[in-house]
């Protein structure tokens, strides 16, 4: 099937700006035409939107959509843009793809794209009284609002959406996101239980959970707009906030990605420890999560255990890269230096012991009857709303869906190693539970390949002196802790980015709260929540 083609006769006027990686250009007004299309059997099913991405082009504002087919491992770009910079339009597509629910938002948000059809045009991150689209490149900075005396109750309850009348005309209308009767409960912001600065608006029918808005920037940094002035390898020590338990893998990707753009061959002995120093992250997150997991369901000492082993691979990072949390060890063009000599007998002192301890943790809880009472049968996610939610990662891979970048699009060492991608069918808590503790002793096996055979070539290739990417667009992603991280730059060949995207693998893990927990008992959403596994400033960027 020629999509290209297809994609031509649809929407004459399309510009293909890329045939290795097919990047179409469609006009906003075939845009949907043509979304609607390369989503049908006969399109491709291209079923997994990875990222919606908003961009200033000067003249006009646009998006990006990035898709894939899950059938066929195929991928797509698309760009539309509007020329109206003064009330800019474009058809929604979250009908079609769940996730765009919440990417829509974000890109209405910072750039102040509407998008028709859509059920819920309201700011994401920004306070409702917020003036002006950040992201635009002629936004006043000195338009920040200082106080919430703007801010009401009714701009809180009510949101605008904008649909088409019979003749094709845009009109708006306003509607309540709860009802008048509906009783909501407020758990968080400020909550241990939501793991992080989240706060849930949950509408009940008595101890049943009806309907979630999840509302978002209470840490927002705008990390995008302030890497626009920051150089490259400032960037990287934002990366590392983002995701945080996730930051070495977060890192290896702007790396990655700017190692594309620049054509730098990083030396293999820089790939194998980056590799190996990815999955001991992997693990200490993992960790984290089974600890806090089995905390929200009322075992302490779960979480001290998971703490107590956690700190074995604090304490190597801390020798070999300087930090514990955030390592800061890999750099443009390889690392900041190389492993200690104690490193390998370390990671190799490890391996076994944790192995040892991953039976203890399934005698202390995976084994007992109380917590698997909890787990089983609760907090179901279909394959095909995993795959529309984009719920990616550990949460995915317990639908049955197959989503592990490693194997998708190796990178670094991956195409050295051999491991299982680990899968369940059920899609439930404990699916999403096991999974977690079987993917340590992958993330084992992948060490133990590698620990052993690192190449004596170098541990770094150094850029130059004053990074600057050549004009154009790169795009990288990588497998972090909690799925499919991505890295969107764009460059106009400065030492700074253009447009700097991240994709963050958590904003859909919570927008999948809804078909997850609704339905459910309020009791249980906690610990679904936790089972999902989100961290909140991968969200608020």
């Amino acid at each position: 099937m020629d999509i290209k083609n297809k994609i031509l006769a649809i929407a004459p006027e399309s510009v293909v700006e890329n045939e290795e990686l097919l990047t179409i250009s469609v006009s906003a007004k075939d845009f949907r035409a043509v979304v609607e299309w390369i989503k049908s059997k006969e399109g491709g099913s291209f079923d997994y939107l990875q990222d919606l991405i908003g961009v200033d082009n000067g003249e006009s504002l646009g998006v990006i959509y990035r898709l894939f087919s899950t059938q066929t491992n195929t991928a797509l770009v698309l760009k539309t843009a509007t020329i109206d910079r003064e009330n800019p339009e474009i058809m929604t597509v979250s009908d079609l793809w769940e996730s765009a629910n919440l990417y829509e938002r974000e890109v209405y948000d910072f750039f102040g794209i509407k998008f028709i059809n859509h059920p819920d045009m309201r700011r994401l991150f920004l306070r409702h009284d917020w003036v002006g689209y950040p992201l635009r490149k002629d936004y006043d900075m000195s338009s920040n609002p200082l106080s919430m005396k703007n801010q009401t109750p009714e701009m809180m309850e009510t949101t605008e959406t904008l649909t088409l009348d019979s003749e094709g005309n845009v009109k708006g209308s306003q509607f309540q996101i709860f009802g008048e009767k509906e009783y909501v409960v407020n758990i968080g912001p400020q909550h241990p239980a939501t793991h992080g600065v989240l706060h849930l608006r949950v509408s009940l029918d008595g101890e049943t959970v009806k309907k979630i808005d999840p509302n978002f920037g209470y840490i927002h940094r705008g990390i995008e707009k302030m890497s626009e002035s920051y150089t490259y390898p400032q960037i990287l020590h934002l990366a590392d906030r983002l995701d945080y338990l996730s930051g070495t893998m977060n890192r290896h990707a702007v790396c990655l990605c700017v190692e594309k753009a620049l054509g730098l061959e990083v030396p293999q002995r820089a790939q194998y420890i980056r590799t190996i120093f990815d999955e001991l992250t992997r693990i200490a997150s993992h960790l984290l999560g089974w600890g806090c997991m089995c905390m929200d369901m009322g075992s302490i000492t779960a979480f001290i255990y998971g703490m107590r082993d956690r700190e074995k691979i604090m304490d190597i990072f801390e020798e070999n890269g300087g930090g514990r949390l955030m390592c800061n060890y890999s750099v443009i063009g390889g690392l900041s230096k190389d492993v200690t000599p104690s490193f390998v007998s370390k990671v190799k002192e490890f391996i076994p012991y944790m192995r040892k301890m991953l039976k203890e943790y399934h005698i202390l809880f995976t084994g007992n009857p109380i917590a698997r009472g909890r787990m089983k049968d609760i907090g179901f996610l279909s394959k095909e709303d995993a795959i529309s939610y984009g719920v990616t990662g550990p949460s995915g891979r317990a639908s049955g869906w197959m989503n592990d970048v490693r194997v998708l699009e190796p990178y670094a060492a991956y195409d050295k190693v051999k491991f299982d991608v680990v899968m369940r069918e059920e899609g439930g808590t404990y699916e999403r539970y096991i999974v977690r503790l079987d993917e340590i002793e992958q993330s084992l096996r992948i060490i133990e390949q590698l620990i052993d055979n690192l190449p004596d070539d170098g541990f770094i290739t150094k850029p130059k002196a004053i990074i600057k990417l050549p004009e154009g667009e790169w795009f990288q992603r990588v497998e972090n802790a909690r799925g499919d991280f991505g890295v969107y730059i764009s460059s106009k060949g400065d030492k700074s980015p253009y447009r700097i995207k991240f994709r963050s693998p958590c904003m859909t893990l919570v927008s999948a709260l809804n078909p997850t927990v609704c339905g459910e008992k309020i009791a249980d959403l906690i610990m679904i929540g936790a089972s999902l596994d989100y961290v909140i400033p991968c969200i608020d960027r």
